[in-house]
């Protein structure tokens, strides 16, 4: 109890920070921009073959790409950064250090991506016509919202356990675009190939963004998704089978990391850094 009291606090500390940093601030509101911009050229479009509202379709698939982007890369880049500057090893030094950080990590993000996800939904239900709130949406986000941080932190954490360096994160944000791209986010899955749609609903992506449009849609909607319907259970089994995959897989990965962490491999990358600054 007393490392969750302690995690908790951290992780409200960190937000806060965020919110004084001008460059966390910019990391929220650009991308947030691009998609409201992205929103407004859309105008009248329509999905195709329907007289759907593209737009009204694409909000909604958007939050569920910022809350997956929020538990995947959000974090991982966190634990990329902070092993370069130490906090890792400060963090591995202190009992229950490690348990402390990662449910600070989990509250800051949490609190990141639900300020991402407000950026974008309250000026955008004023640019798309179409977009419908009501219980029963209240009551979708109430177990997608949940069961999506679960699903995507220990998967994000997984993967910043692979990476020591701030500069391979590219490597991390090049295939989550192609997964974003192949998605429904943007452009109804039902009109891609097959093959496309079948790799696409692998992934915690898809799964999100139906769930989403699901919450903030009328139901006619579900006409243009894959067999016609929300599908609802099978979102929660994809994401429930990605949340136990990760619970297993973060906490073997994150121990094994954090045995690397010295204080002889925090100097090494630092002089890794400043020659390569230098060059």
């Amino acid at each position: 109890m007393e490392t969750l009291r302690v995690g908790f606090a951290r992780g409200l500390i960190e937000f806060r920070h965020t919110l004084t940093n001008a460059q966390d601030l910019w990391g929220y509101f650009f991308p947030s921009f691009g998609l409201l911009i992205t929103l407004f050229f859309m105008g009248d479009a329509t999905v195709p073959g329907t007289d759907f509202s593209l737009g009204a379709s694409t909000l909604p698939s958007s939050l569920g790409m910022l809350v997956a982007f929020g538990g995947l890369i959000t974090i991982a880049q966190y634990l990329i950064v902070d092993r370069e500057d130490g906090t890792l090893l400060r963090a591995k030094a202190t009992p229950h250090g490690m348990n402390g950080y990662l449910i600070g990590k989990v509250v800051s993000t949490g609190g990141m991506t639900l300020a991402s996800l407000l950026i974008v939904l309250v000026p955008g239900i004023f640019l798309v016509d179409g977009i419908e709130f009501d219980a029963g949406g209240i009551l979708t986000l109430l177990w997608l919202l949940p069961l999506a941080v679960v699903a995507t932190v220990p998967i994000g954490a997984s993967i910043g356990s692979f990476f020591d360096n701030p500069r391979s994160f590219g490597l991390i944000m090049l295939p989550l675009f192609g997964l974003v791209a192949i998605s429904g986010i943007f452009y109804p899955i039902a009109a891609m190939p097959g093959w496309l749609q079948a790799i696409a609903q692998i992934f915690p992506i898809y799964w999100l963004g139906l769930g989403m449009r699901s919450a903030f849609l009328p139901g006619g909607f579900a006409a243009v998704e894959l067999g016609d319907s929300w599908r609802h259970f099978e979102t929660f089994g994809v994401l429930a089978v990605w949340a136990v995959a990760g619970l297993l897989l973060a906490p073997v990965l994150l121990r094994r990391m954090a045995r690397r962490e010295s204080g002889s491999a925090v100097a090494a990358r630092r002089e890794r850094a400043l020659n390569s600054m230098v060059r």
